[in-house]
Formats: structure tokens, C-alpha cells, sequence
């Protein structure tokens, strides 16, 4: 029964990787302009002197936000390439079994990357992207979607006896 909900919850993990990157590629215009509005760090009127400069050419935007996308996708692949081989390993012994998570915690550790190290640290630290209501609410909800796969990854650490 452990097994069968560290299989789903990694599902889950997966499947909100797969549908955050989707929906920034098919929404590519506005997430382009999110990610301008955040680099540019405009608006600023909490903090608003900076310690560095703000990123405002093109190429670089859309690098950020190609990476954001990719890191997205990693989530989703890594997820259900977990999921796929913990379900191979359902009926194996603990070890075996704990073995076949490895793509389910780079899922996880994925998620934790992109939401957290990205947006919260990157965007929200560097880039003060919390001083604007769009920036807010991108950054409050980076740090709902990095909670669930943090849990995740620590119910996957937990014996399954």
C-alpha cells in the first residue's frame, strides 16, 4: 500500500511538471512577458536600488524562460520514468525497490530546483520579483508548487515496510 502511494504521489510530482511546462508553452508570449517583467526588475518601489543589474536583453529572457520550460519537462520525464521503474520494482525486495526511486528523486529534486532554486532564490532574492503583484504571486505560488515534491521526496526516503 506505501509502494502504490510513493508510485502516485510521484505521478503527481510528474504530472505538475508536464502541465506547468505545457501550459508556458502554449501561453508562450505571456510567460515571455512574466519573465521580462521579473528580469527587468521594474516597478521596484519597496527595494528599489539593486546590487546588481537587471537582465532586459532578449536573448537572455528567452533563455531563462527556455530553461524554466526544460526544467519543467525534467520534471515530468524524470517522474514517470520513476514511476514506471518503481512500479517495475513493486513486489521486489526494500532494497531493490528503494533502488528504482533514483529517477523519482531527480524528479523531485527537480521540482525543488526550478521552484525553488529559480524562482524563490534566483527570482525572488536576485531579481526582488516579490515587490511587484505579478512577481508576488508567481513567487508565493513557487513555493506552493516546491512543497508538495519536497514532501514527496522525503515520504520516498521513509521505509516502506
Amino acid at each position: 500500500m506505501i509502494r502504490g502511494l510513493k508510485i502516485a504521489l510521484v505521478v503527481f510530482v510528474a504530472l505538475q511538471g508536464l502541465m506547468y511546462a505545457g501550459q508556458n508553452i502554449v501561453n508562450l508570449d505571456a510567460a515571455y512577458g512574466f519573465v521580462t517583467a521579473v528580469l527587468s526588475m521594474a516597478d521596484h518601489a519597496v527595494y528599489p536600488a539593486h546590487f546588481g543589474p537587471p537582465a532586459t536583453a532578449p536573448a537572455l529572457i528567452w533563455t531563462a524562460l527556455w530553461v524554466i520550460i526544460a526544467g519543467e519537462l525534467l520534471i515530468g520525464v524524470f517522474g514517470l520514468i520513476g514511476a514506471a521503474q518503481m512500479g517495475a520494482a513493486f513486489g521486489a525486495e526494500p532494497e531493490r525497490f528503494a533502488s528504482a526511486c533514483k529517477f523519482a528523486f531527480l524528479s523531485c529534486g527537480m521540482s525543488l530546483f526550478v521552484w525553488f532554486g529559480l524562482f524563490m532564490v534566483v527570482g525572488g532574492a536576485y531579481f526582488q520579483m516579490w515587490q511587484t503583484p505579478l512577481g508576488a504571486a508567481s513567487y508565493n505560488g513557487a513555493f506552493q508548487y516546491a512543497l508538495g515534491p519536497a514532501a514527496v521526496l522525503l515520504f520516498l526516503k521513509t521505509p516502506d515496510r
